[in-house]
């Protein structure tokens, strides 16, 4: 199996360094994903929105099919989304793909690429309503959303998630459980401040 992550520049690094560090850890140590690769449109290095540059592993024109393939967000998707290459790339992965996974506003790639007609998807809490704009997606302000083999996560830190989520999918609660016990990812209830009551707090964030 191959799972690849999708970079661009200015994408969100957590959305990307999460669930890698997750995904990896699977495949390193508990019979996961064969082969785990950053794949962008060129072999250039590729500056992430708070500076952080990463080398791909590999060019689209050089990319295997990939069994799976996530997608960041960031600042950056509202560049890629018009950027014809990058779209024809993901559709065209994601049709040999087991699953295709977007953390935060990576899901308006998927949706550019056509992967969530009909189908249920999150986003970034402040980007909501914008994919709903779009059309032709159910938007559901859940931290992880399945909608067959299309996944979709909120904002960020969200991908963490995603991964373990996925993982259990995959692999079973054990596996999943060994992965969140080796990375310690055990995140603290304490909520910081009141902004989870506000009225733009997303609806799985109000009922926490």
């Amino acid at each position: 199996m191959t799972f690849g992550f999708l970079i661009f520049p200015g994408l969100e690094e957590l959305d990307l360094v999460g669930p890698w560090e997750m995904i990896s850890m699977w495949s390193k140590h508990l019979q996961g994903p064969e082969t785990c690769l950053t794949v962008a449109q060129t072999r250039d290095p590729v500056i992430c929105a708070k500076g952080l540059s990463i080398n791909p592993s590999a060019a689209f024109s050089g990319c295997p099919q990939l069994d799976y393939l996530l997608v960041p967000g960031g600042q950056g998707t509202r560049e890629q989304v018009n950027n014809d290459v990058l779209i024809r790339f993901v559709a065209e992965q994601a049709r040999g793909c087991r699953a295709t996974l977007s953390v935060c506003t990576g899901s308006f790639i998927l949706h550019r690429a056509g992967l969530l007609a009909g189908r249920r998807a999150t986003t970034h809490w402040s980007s909501l309503a914008r994919l709903a704009e779009l059309g032709g997606v159910e938007v559901v302000q859940e931290r992880v959303v399945r909608d067959g083999n299309v996944w979709t996560a909120a904002g960020v830190s969200a991908g963490i998630d995603l991964a373990l989520a996925f993982i259990e999918s995959v692999a079973g609660e054990t596996v999943a459980g060994k992965v969140q016990f080796g990375t310690e990812y055990f995140p603290s209830s304490r909520r910081y401040g009141d902004l989870h009551q506000s009225p733009q707090a997303p609806a799985y964030l109000r009922r926490c």
